[in-house]
């Protein structure tokens, strides 16, 4: 997870169990029944689990959007 504050590492790395790939995906989430609706929580993911880790947050209605790395920034979420 990547908070906007805190010191980012030089590469990020996969949020899957295990996983130490670098990341080239953003997972933007919201779990309503938590958080508020403009909250934004991220995982992160490899090309590997990206499709898996989409799927997890998809199926209990959590997830927001995928943003490619590269063109994603903390103030956008």
């Amino acid at each position: 997870m990547l908070l906007p504050d805190a010191p980012q590492p030089q590469t990020p790395i996969c949020s899957a169990k295990g996983c130490r790939a670098d990341a080239a995906w953003v997972l933007v989430w919201n779990n309503p029944k938590l958080h508020t609706p403009d909250r934004r929580k991220t995982w992160l993911a490899c090309p590997e689990h990206r499709e898996h880790l989409s799927q997890f947050l998809s199926v209990r209605g959590f997830l927001k959007e995928v943003v490619d790395f590269a063109d994603w920034t903390p103030e956008e979420s």
